[in-house]
């Protein structure tokens, strides 16, 4: 069953597209030179997203993975600079791509399309980015193929606005450390597999967010609490965007779930 927790489904829709651009303080936005991002596909049609990847910055092979999933109408670059941000040097980075063009925005991409009925194109991005993660940790088969080494236990993924529901979809069907929504909702009842540990979730949602309703944040922990999963929800004075506060917060989350692996 889908859910819709939007209000005003079709002005949402179309905001959307225009605010999906992630807003992170100034302090935040430098970018890494071009020797540490690498953008590249799986050269595999069964598995063909395109991500950039950034090595961890200790110059060591990675600890954990961080795997990051944009919005609605942005791109695997909007994210990027939640890297520095976070400051993880021991972490790698993917900021994968989702694989549909956005029909409105230049440049944007979707995971699914959120003005059709049925959300066109969700099924397809479900099993890619579910295949795409699985193979992470498997020997490379061609050379522009990113093996990260890093088992799905050590792995924390992440999302924002449609990739924040991306992330709560897919993240509970996987053995993932952990998952961090921002922004984001549940776009179709949760399916668990049954006999399986589920990983804890961090839900971060703002009270003036005019694109996401708060509702749907509050939906999403209500119903995945139920489910007996351990959620962290936190709310703050912000729109639909990620501030510094969240930027600690997840830090923090990470570090925390990956010590008790």
């Amino acid at each position: 069953m889908k859910l819709n927790p939007f209000k005003r489904r079709k002005f949402i829709f179309q905001s959307l597209g225009a605010l999906g651009i992630t807003l992170l303080s100034t302090g935040c936005r430098k970018a890494y030179n071009s020797q540490e991002i690498i953008y590249s596909d799986s050269g595999d049609n069964s598995l063909s997203l395109k991500y950039i990847n950034v090595a961890p910055t200790n110059n060591q092979p990675p600890t954990g993975l961080i795997v990051c999933l944009h919005g609605f109408g942005a791109n695997s670059q909007d994210l990027v600079s939640l890297a520095k941000a976070l400051n993880l040097p021991d972490y790698q980075f993917l900021f994968a791509e989702a694989p549909f063009d956005h029909p409105a925005v230049p440049g944007g991409k979707m995971w699914y399309d959120l003005n059709v009925p049925g959300y066109q194109g969700l099924t397809e991005s479900r099993q890619k980015l579910i295949d795409w993660l699985e193979s992470l940790a498997k020997r490379p088969r061609y050379a522009n193929e990113v093996s990260t080494g890093v088992p799905l236990s050590r792995t924390i993924l992440s999302g924002f606005s449609q990739g924040g529901a991306m992330t709560l979809d897919v993240g509970l069907t996987l053995p993932i450390a952990g998952l961090v929504s921002m922004s984001g909702y549940l776009h179709s009842e949760p399916q668990p597999p049954t006999g399986s540990s589920l990983p804890p979730i961090l839900i971060v949602h703002g009270r003036q967010d005019e694109v996401v309703p708060l509702m749907a944040a509050h939906n999403g922990r209500d119903t995945l609490t139920g489910l007996g999963i351990q959620v962290k929800y936190q709310e703050f004075d912000m729109g639909h965007q990620i501030i510094p506060e969240v930027v600690v917060l997840f830090r923090n989350f990470v570090l925390e779930v990956m010590a008790n692996r």
